[in-house]
């Protein structure tokens, strides 16, 4: 199976190149060493990496799972404070945040995309004792080569939602081998370890539980200015978070109705991904309300009513000084959801769709512990922010249940660093 894949990745890849190149000119975020991706090291950046032979090298995705990598990264060194670790993303976003907030004795690449010689050229450079890899990613030629090298490989903070386990069970005869590889398969939940064990019966599938329960809020947020852009007042702040197209336009149509009895609201929107930021300007500005993108400028000589968010890496400092955070991803027709423990972190009264199908099991938590709200349509997400906002006691409260549900189910970092000290 695996010469058929090498035989039709060059094809693929051809379908590939657009996209890629798309989004590295729109998206910002690190590009300088963006030449990893096709397994190009410079001589500086070879003898810079050879410091870190005998490394655990550890693959995330994008800003996601960086976050998560980077926190376990923290916990593992707590542990091992002279282990050397390797990061790599595939995102220039999540590239840039691990170089500016990855730990000593970690260095940051770009993961070379999966043909076997810049696969072979990247094993080459790093020479790692163990790889990790986040969530979901399963590369074939990142797996065979690593054990190839017998270096044991390990899957943390798996998941496999119910669309994509459809997926690998109709492509078994290629999926169950690349799973056999990994000595080790840590998942979130139990439905997820069936999903696993139904692709690939004899895989080595263990719940560990979901490390985004054990992030932890960056010391010292800073402040993202919002009297800058909204003038000076006691505004209550209202942040659509990770939003993606529709969301933006409903969460704005919602905010302008709600503005009229409320007129010390303010609107942050982030969208998901930041080279949106002028469509979703044009989209608010048709709706009547004033607005400005912050990566146009930093302050606005008028107060404006809504700030577009169009940059990366800043999340925490706009849900900490949010008022009440709408989770995206879950309306306007979207179900899938993003992540609600963020905010929960900081103690934020969560807004999010009745229906997330890839955050089922937080969202069940939160729910059971009454710490979030769900709506299923525009009349309902009116009717919840009103309410919100009369009341901030209430407002307050809700958020304090999120922050105590989610510290109640830490742990699943520490519980992955013993089982891989145990390979």
């Amino acid at each position: 199976m695996i010469f058929i894949y090498n035989l039709l990745l060059p094809l693929a890849f051809l379908f590939f190149i657009p996209g890629l190149l798309l989004k590295y000119r729109n998206r910002g975020g690190w590009k300088s060493t963006f030449g990893e991706r096709f397994g190009r090291f410079t001589p500086e950046r070879v003898k810079e990496l050879s410091e870190y032979h005998g490394a655990i090298w550890i693959h995330s995705v994008s800003v996601g799972e960086t976050m998560i990598a980077l926190g376990f990264v923290k916990q593992y060194l707590k542990r091992c404070p002279e282990q050397k670790f390797v990061i790599s993303t595939t995102t220039t976003t999540g590239q840039e945040l691990a170089r500016s907030r990855c730990p000593e004795n970690t260095a940051v690449i770009f993961c070379p995309i999966d043909f076997i010689w810049m696969v072979r050229r990247a094993y080459n450079v790093v020479k790692p004792s163990k790889l990790i890899i986040f969530e979901t990613e399963l590369w074939p030629n990142l797996l065979c080569e690593a054990v190839r090298r017998d270096v044991p490989v390990t899957l943390v903070n798996g998941r496999m939602s119910d669309h994509s386990a459809k997926g690998y069970r109709r492509a078994r005869m290629f999926f169950a081998p690349l799973l056999r590889k990994f000595s080790l398969i840590a998942v979130q939940t139990n439905a997820d370890r069936e999903r696993y064990l139904a692709v690939c019966p004899d895989a080595n599938v263990i719940v560990s539980g979901n490390m985004k329960f054990d992030q932890t809020p960056p010391e010292n947020i800073a402040d993202p200015g919002l009297p800058g852009y909204f003038g000076e007042g006691d505004f209550t702040v209202i942040l659509g978070a990770s939003t993606h197209p529709g969301e933006e336009e409903l969460i704005a149509r919602e905010y302008q109705t709600l503005l009229k009895e409320y007129p010390q609201t303010r609107l942050v929107l982030v969208p998901r991904h930041a080279e949106r930021g002028a469509d979703v300007e044009n989209d608010i500005r048709k709706l009547g309300l004033s607005c400005i993108r912050r990566s146009q400028a930093q302050k606005t000589s008028a107060p404006v009513e809504v700030l577009i968010a169009d940059t990366t890496g800043e999340m925490f400092k706009f849900i900490n000084s949010a008022d009440v955070v709408i989770m995206g991803k879950s309306l306007a027709g979207h179900d899938e959801g993003h992540n609600l423990i963020e905010p929960a972190l900081l103690d934020k009264a969560i807004v999010t769709g009745s229906v997330l199908r890839n955050f089922r099991f937080i969202l069940n938590v939160l729910v059971e512990a009454g710490a979030v709200i769900t709506v299923s349509g525009n009349q309902e997400l009116y009717q919840v922010l009103q309410k919100l906002i009369a009341d901030p006691q209430y407002c307050r409260s809700i958020g304090k249940r999120a922050g105590d549900a989610i510290r109640c189910h830490c742990g699943a970092m520490d519980r992955c660093i013993d089982l891989i000290e145990k390979l």
